[in-house]
């Protein structure tokens, strides 16, 4: 489904995600994005909160487009820098022999007096041939290097691949076959002023998930630098203004609704966030009771227990239905492979059985659920009964708060936007 929306020349993306977050009735928690996407050449970036939007559209092609949706890893690495920077792929870190501290790594990627560099090995598509070549590389923030001998980085051996000032880096969308890559993990670099084709971009390949993520986080740094930061820094800043709530910042729709109290003769209304919350939580499980107590009584409803505990998850944004695994993968890769993103979906090996698709660590990880069956009742369980719950929604509220079993909590749900 799309949208049209009339916008002034100087409206950021930051501007545009929340305008479209107000007329689309979502929740504001700070994690929308506005996506570059280009469907023939197969490519897509986020834009960065500062851009404007109509110069960007100005360097796209017809069939290129924007979408909206989330991307809960955009400033993950100012959380968790070296998940995303490993010690090997930094040229300072090998050179003084040592671990660098979170906060000092961040300051030397933002501190224009530093030097930091990226180096490692990647795939690179040789332009107008289908073959690709093992090179070393160098990021700099004077642009991507490849030593034409072996890892040598004297300035004689050194060849410069993009400027970083007049390009943008994006993700490959396509599967690896379009470019005959020798791995999953391509991204590219496009330059700004160009036509669109093919025979412009740069196409790159890394050996794995985390040597992608740490040249392309790595270009945005050297590129924006302290811009990304104050980015970063201003829905903080607001966060903290609204610290007393406990729920993200809810669009104005939402905000139209209020809680009531019927528990008395009169009915009130709650004021305090934390006791609207509880109440919110109280009244679902006293639904779940009414519904069980009505079963057994042989209440005439159209669900009885057990039909209702393997639908009522349907309606969740995290529940994803028949999808394939390979589908569940391009899902949390799209929203950012941040740590905690999850959905759900039905099994594909066992129909009555469904799957939680986790993220950690940028490696994506799936959890079966299985239903079992205890004095006439079915639970569902992901850690062979130990832990059982009468329906998915109970189970998904459990491990939010409880690692369990899991690597971490879950903590961003996958969401799909029609928009």
């Amino acid at each position: 489904m799309g949208k049209v929306v009339e916008i002034p020349a100087d409206m950021t993306a930051k501007d545009l995600c929340q305008l479209l977050v107000y007329k689309s009735h979502c929740v504001d928690d700070n994690s929308w994005a506005l996506v570059e996407h280009h469907t023939l050449l197969g490519l897509e970036r986020c834009l960065e909160d500062h851009e404007l939007v109509v110069q960007v559209q100005a360097s796209m092609n017809s069939d290129s487009r924007f979408l909206f949706r989330k991307n809960f890893a955009k400033y993950e690495f100012f959380r968790n820098p070296q998940t995303f920077f490993p010690e090997h792929m930094v040229a300072w870190c090998q050179e003084t022999n040592r671990m660098i501290p979170p906060s000092q790594l961040l300051q030397n990627f933002l501190a224009t007096s530093s030097c930091p560099e990226i180096q490692g090995y990647l795939y690179v598509k040789e332009v107008g041939r289908k073959s690709w070549k093992k090179v070393y590389m160098f990021l700099r923030r004077s642009g991507l290097y490849c030593s034409t001998k072996g890892i040598s980085k004297e300035p004689r051996h050194l060849q410069l691949l993009a400027d970083l000032e007049d390009s943008n880096i994006y993700t490959v969308i396509t599967s690896k076959k379009q470019h005959g890559a020798p791995t999953d993990y391509e991204f590219c670099i496009k330059p700004n002023k160009g036509r669109g084709e093919l025979k412009e971009l740069r196409i790159l390949c890394a050996e794995d998930e985390q040597g992608r993520t740490c040249w392309m986080t790595a270009f945005r740094l050297f590129k924006y630098g302290i811009v990304l930061y104050q980015n970063y820094k201003i829905p903080q800043q607001r966060k903290t203004l609204l610290s007393h709530f406990s729920t993200p910042v809810r669009s104005v729709s939402e905000n139209s609704l209020v809680a009531m109290d019927f528990s008395g003769r009169i009915g009130r209304v709650i004021d305090n966030p934390v006791e609207a919350q509880s109440a919110a939580m109280e009244e679902g499980y006293a639904w779940r009771k009414r519904s069980q107590r009505m079963n057994v009584l042989g209440s005439h409803s159209p669900l009885h227990h057990s039909s209702l505990s393997s639908v009522i998850h349907i309606a969740q944004l995290w529940f994803h239905g028949r999808i394939t695994r390979e589908e569940s993968h391009r899902i949390i890769h799209q929203q950012g492979q941040a740590d905690g993103l999850f959905l759900l979906r039905v099994s594909q090996s066992n129909p009555k059985a469904f799957v939680l698709t986790l993220c950690h660590h940028q490696k994506i990880k799936h959890f079966q659920i299985l239903p079992c069956e205890e004095d006439g009742q079915v639970f569902f369980s992901l850690d062979d009964g130990a832990t059982k719950f009468t329906d998915l929604i109970q189970l998904v509220e459990f491990y939010r708060l409880n690692r369990g079993v899991l690597p971490c909590k879950l903590r961003h749900p996958c969401t799909v936007v029609a928009l």
